[in-house]
């Protein structure tokens, strides 16, 4: 037996972008942050917090929920399954990626902070 499964509470880096592919089929990326807080040593050191960036992908119709409410800055719950990606870029070089492909989304940011964005 194998297992991927990812979960994920972060915050939303920037507002996401959403496009359509063939048969109208949405496609949602974004950036969530997730944070690991600082802490000191028993001899004083003091540890940073530590930020990780992740790129999120979702299908159908989480991509149209992200579409509609998800905003810069909005906590989000993720949970979903790493993908590793190669492409060639612009300049013809190969080039690596890690993804987060969402099955289940939840929006924790609370709805009195989201109605006074729109």
């Amino acid at each position: 037996m194998s297992m991927n499964k990812v979960m994920l509470i972060g915050n939303v880096g920037a507002d996401p972008e959403i496009r359509y592919v063939e048969q109208g089929v949405a496609v949602a990326r974004l950036r969530l942050a997730t944070t690991e807080r600082g802490y000191t040593l028993q001899n004083g050191t003091q540890v940073p917090d530590h930020t990780d960036w992740h790129t999120v992908i979702l299908w159908r119709k989480l991509a149209e929920i992200v579409e509609k409410y998800v905003h810069k800055g909005d906590k989000l719950y993720i949970e979903g399954r790493i993908r590793y990606t190669t492409y060639d870029d612009r300049q013809g070089q190969r080039r690596s990626a890690t993804e987060i492909w969402a099955d289940n989304m939840e929006m924790l940011t609370p709805k009195s902070q989201d109605e006074s964005r729109s």
